[in-house]
Protein backbone atom coordinates (compact mmCIF):
# COMPACT_ATOMS: atom_id res chain seq x y z
CA UNK A 1 0.00 0.00 0.00
CA UNK A 2 1.15 3.63 -0.47
CA UNK A 3 3.35 4.90 2.34
CA UNK A 4 2.96 7.99 4.52
CA UNK A 5 4.71 10.16 1.92
CA UNK A 6 2.11 9.28 -0.70
CA UNK A 7 2.36 7.12 -3.77
CA UNK A 8 3.03 3.49 -4.50
CA UNK A 9 6.69 2.71 -3.82
CA UNK A 10 8.30 1.20 -6.92
CA UNK A 11 11.65 -0.41 -7.61
CA UNK A 12 12.45 0.34 -11.26
CA UNK A 13 14.83 -1.84 -13.28
CA UNK A 14 16.09 -1.34 -16.84
CA UNK A 15 19.62 -1.43 -18.21
CA UNK A 16 19.05 1.73 -20.28
CA UNK A 17 19.24 4.98 -18.24
CA UNK A 18 17.15 6.85 -20.83
CA UNK A 19 14.35 4.30 -20.50
CA UNK A 20 14.46 4.49 -16.69
CA UNK A 21 14.30 8.28 -16.87
CA UNK A 22 11.32 8.18 -19.19
CA UNK A 23 9.44 5.63 -17.11
CA UNK A 24 10.16 7.56 -13.92
CA UNK A 25 8.74 10.70 -15.54
CA UNK A 26 5.55 8.86 -16.50
CA UNK A 27 5.14 7.55 -12.95
CA UNK A 28 5.81 10.88 -11.29
CA UNK A 29 3.56 12.76 -13.70
CA UNK A 30 0.75 10.39 -12.87
CA UNK A 31 1.16 11.24 -9.19
CA UNK A 32 0.14 7.85 -7.85
CA UNK A 33 3.60 6.28 -7.64
CA UNK A 34 7.18 7.12 -6.82
CA UNK A 35 10.45 5.35 -7.60
CA UNK A 36 12.32 4.45 -4.42
CA UNK A 37 15.22 2.60 -6.10
CA UNK A 38 16.61 1.97 -9.57
CA UNK A 39 18.62 -0.95 -10.98
CA UNK A 40 20.49 -1.60 -14.22
CA UNK A 41 21.20 -5.34 -13.76
CA UNK A 42 19.46 -8.36 -12.26
CA UNK A 43 21.84 -8.37 -9.30
CA UNK A 44 21.22 -4.67 -8.65
CA UNK A 45 17.49 -5.35 -8.77
CA UNK A 46 17.66 -8.03 -6.08
CA UNK A 47 19.88 -5.84 -3.92
CA UNK A 48 17.47 -2.91 -4.29
CA UNK A 49 14.45 -5.01 -3.31
CA UNK A 50 16.30 -6.31 -0.28
CA UNK A 51 17.39 -2.82 0.75
CA UNK A 52 14.24 -0.70 0.48
CA UNK A 53 10.57 -0.96 1.36
CA UNK A 54 8.64 -1.30 -1.88
CA UNK A 55 5.07 -2.03 -2.96
CA UNK A 56 5.79 -3.10 -6.52
CA UNK A 57 8.59 -4.00 -8.95
CA UNK A 58 8.62 -2.59 -12.47
CA UNK A 59 11.28 -4.29 -14.58
CA UNK A 60 12.50 -4.83 -18.10
CA UNK A 61 12.44 -8.48 -19.17
CA UNK A 62 15.99 -8.77 -20.52
CA UNK A 63 18.47 -7.58 -17.91
CA UNK A 64 22.26 -8.05 -18.10
CA UNK A 65 24.66 -9.31 -15.47
CA UNK A 66 24.58 -11.87 -12.68
CA UNK A 67 23.38 -15.45 -12.35
CA UNK A 68 19.79 -14.45 -13.17
CA UNK A 69 20.53 -12.32 -16.21
CA UNK A 70 18.11 -14.24 -18.41
CA UNK A 71 14.64 -12.81 -18.04
CA UNK A 72 12.80 -15.96 -17.06
CA UNK A 73 15.44 -16.96 -14.51
CA UNK A 74 15.29 -13.49 -13.00
CA UNK A 75 11.50 -13.54 -12.70
CA UNK A 76 11.41 -17.05 -11.22
CA UNK A 77 14.06 -16.13 -8.66
CA UNK A 78 12.24 -12.90 -7.79
CA UNK A 79 8.99 -14.80 -7.30
CA UNK A 80 10.64 -17.37 -5.04
CA UNK A 81 12.32 -14.78 -2.82
CA UNK A 82 9.47 -12.25 -2.66
CA UNK A 83 6.28 -14.17 -3.49
CA UNK A 84 3.96 -11.40 -2.26
CA UNK A 85 5.63 -8.55 -4.16
CA UNK A 86 3.65 -7.64 -7.32
CA UNK A 87 5.66 -7.42 -10.53
CA UNK A 88 5.04 -5.52 -13.77
CA UNK A 89 7.23 -6.44 -16.76
CA UNK A 90 8.02 -4.19 -19.72
CA UNK A 91 9.21 -5.98 -22.84
CA UNK A 92 9.73 -5.68 -26.56
CA UNK A 93 9.18 -9.43 -27.02
CA UNK A 94 6.72 -10.18 -29.78
CA UNK A 95 6.64 -13.95 -29.43
CA UNK A 96 3.59 -15.57 -27.89
CA UNK A 97 5.57 -18.41 -26.34
CA UNK A 98 7.89 -16.00 -24.55
CA UNK A 99 4.97 -13.85 -23.39
CA UNK A 100 3.14 -16.88 -22.00
CA UNK A 101 6.32 -18.04 -20.26
CA UNK A 102 6.65 -14.60 -18.62
CA UNK A 103 3.07 -14.81 -17.35
CA UNK A 104 3.67 -18.36 -16.10
CA UNK A 105 6.27 -17.03 -13.66
CA UNK A 106 3.47 -15.28 -11.78
CA UNK A 107 3.92 -11.66 -12.86
CA UNK A 108 0.68 -9.67 -12.69
CA UNK A 109 1.41 -6.95 -15.25
CA UNK A 110 2.84 -7.28 -18.76
CA UNK A 111 3.23 -4.35 -21.15
CA UNK A 112 4.95 -3.73 -24.44
CA UNK A 113 7.41 -0.86 -23.96
CA UNK A 114 5.80 1.05 -26.81
CA UNK A 115 2.53 1.13 -24.82
CA UNK A 116 4.05 2.33 -21.55
CA UNK A 117 3.20 6.01 -22.04
CA UNK A 118 -0.53 5.37 -22.25
CA UNK A 119 -1.00 2.22 -20.20
CA UNK A 120 1.62 2.20 -17.44
CA UNK A 121 -0.41 4.20 -14.86
CA UNK A 122 -3.39 1.89 -15.41
CA UNK A 123 -1.19 -1.18 -15.07
CA UNK A 124 0.40 0.08 -11.86
CA UNK A 125 -2.96 0.77 -10.24
CA UNK A 126 -4.36 -2.63 -11.24
CA UNK A 127 -1.34 -4.64 -10.15
CA UNK A 128 -0.99 -2.76 -6.87
CA UNK A 129 -4.48 -4.10 -6.12
CA UNK A 130 -3.36 -7.63 -7.07
CA UNK A 131 -5.25 -7.62 -10.36
CA UNK A 132 -3.65 -8.83 -13.59
CA UNK A 133 -3.09 -6.25 -16.33
CA UNK A 134 -2.10 -7.10 -19.91
CA UNK A 135 -1.34 -4.27 -22.31
CA UNK A 136 -3.35 -3.90 -25.49
CA UNK A 137 -0.47 -5.03 -27.72
CA UNK A 138 0.22 -8.01 -25.47
CA UNK A 139 -3.41 -9.12 -25.55
CA UNK A 140 -3.51 -8.78 -29.34
CA UNK A 141 -0.38 -10.91 -29.72
CA UNK A 142 -1.69 -13.60 -27.40
CA UNK A 143 -5.16 -13.60 -28.96
CA UNK A 144 -3.78 -13.76 -32.48
CA UNK A 145 -1.25 -16.43 -31.61
CA UNK A 146 1.38 -14.41 -33.52
CA UNK A 147 1.51 -17.09 -36.19
CA UNK A 148 3.10 -19.57 -33.80
CA UNK A 149 2.28 -23.25 -34.24
CA UNK A 150 -0.13 -24.51 -31.61
CA UNK A 151 2.53 -26.93 -30.37
CA UNK A 152 4.47 -24.04 -28.86
CA UNK A 153 1.74 -23.48 -26.31
CA UNK A 154 2.81 -26.77 -24.73
CA UNK A 155 6.39 -25.64 -24.10
CA UNK A 156 7.25 -25.26 -20.45
CA UNK A 157 8.83 -21.99 -19.28
CA UNK A 158 12.18 -23.78 -18.92
CA UNK A 159 11.99 -25.23 -22.41
CA UNK A 160 11.16 -21.81 -23.83
CA UNK A 161 14.04 -20.30 -21.87
CA UNK A 162 16.54 -22.87 -23.16
CA UNK A 163 15.38 -22.57 -26.77
CA UNK A 164 15.54 -18.77 -26.64
CA UNK A 165 19.06 -18.75 -25.21
CA UNK A 166 20.24 -21.33 -27.73
CA UNK A 167 18.74 -19.34 -30.60
CA UNK A 168 20.46 -16.23 -29.22
CA UNK A 169 23.85 -17.87 -29.75
CA UNK A 170 24.69 -19.70 -26.52
CA UNK A 171 25.88 -23.30 -26.53
CA UNK A 172 24.17 -25.96 -24.43
CA UNK A 173 27.14 -25.90 -22.03
CA UNK A 174 26.97 -22.10 -21.72
CA UNK A 175 23.23 -22.25 -21.08
CA UNK A 176 23.79 -24.88 -18.39
CA UNK A 177 26.34 -22.64 -16.64
CA UNK A 178 24.10 -19.58 -16.87
CA UNK A 179 21.00 -21.34 -15.56
CA UNK A 180 22.87 -23.51 -13.04
CA UNK A 181 21.56 -26.72 -14.57
CA UNK A 182 23.37 -29.81 -15.78
CA UNK A 183 24.33 -30.07 -19.43
CA UNK A 184 22.23 -33.23 -19.60
CA UNK A 185 19.14 -31.40 -18.31
CA UNK A 186 19.55 -28.47 -20.71
CA UNK A 187 20.15 -30.83 -23.63
CA UNK A 188 17.01 -32.77 -22.80
CA UNK A 189 14.94 -29.57 -22.48
CA UNK A 190 16.24 -28.38 -25.86
CA UNK A 191 15.43 -31.70 -27.52
CA UNK A 192 11.96 -31.80 -25.92
CA UNK A 193 11.20 -28.28 -27.16
CA UNK A 194 12.40 -29.15 -30.67
CA UNK A 195 10.24 -32.28 -30.72
CA UNK A 196 7.14 -30.34 -29.66
CA UNK A 197 7.76 -27.75 -32.40
CA UNK A 198 8.63 -30.28 -35.08
CA UNK A 199 12.18 -28.95 -35.46
CA UNK A 200 14.83 -31.43 -36.61
CA UNK A 201 18.14 -29.53 -36.56
CA UNK A 202 19.89 -26.56 -35.02
CA UNK A 203 19.40 -24.71 -38.31
CA UNK A 204 15.66 -25.28 -37.90
CA UNK A 205 15.86 -23.76 -34.42
CA UNK A 206 17.64 -20.65 -35.68
CA UNK A 207 15.21 -20.25 -38.59
CA UNK A 208 12.19 -20.73 -36.35
CA UNK A 209 13.51 -18.24 -33.78
CA UNK A 210 14.21 -15.63 -36.44
CA UNK A 211 10.77 -16.03 -38.03
CA UNK A 212 8.89 -15.91 -34.72
CA UNK A 213 10.88 -13.33 -32.77
CA UNK A 214 12.14 -15.83 -30.21
CA UNK A 215 15.79 -14.69 -30.25
CA UNK A 216 16.34 -11.16 -28.92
Amino acid sequence: MPDAHGGIRIVLADDHPVVRSGVRAILERNGGARVVAEAATADELFAAIAGVAADLVLTDFSMPGGDAADGLSMLVRLRLRWPMLPVVVLTMAGNGGVLRAILDTGVLGLLNKSDALNELPLAIRAVERRRRYLGVSIRQLLDAGTGIPAAQTTLSPRETEVLRLFASGLTVSAIARRLNRSVKTVSRQKQDAMAKLGLHSDLDVYAYARENGLAF
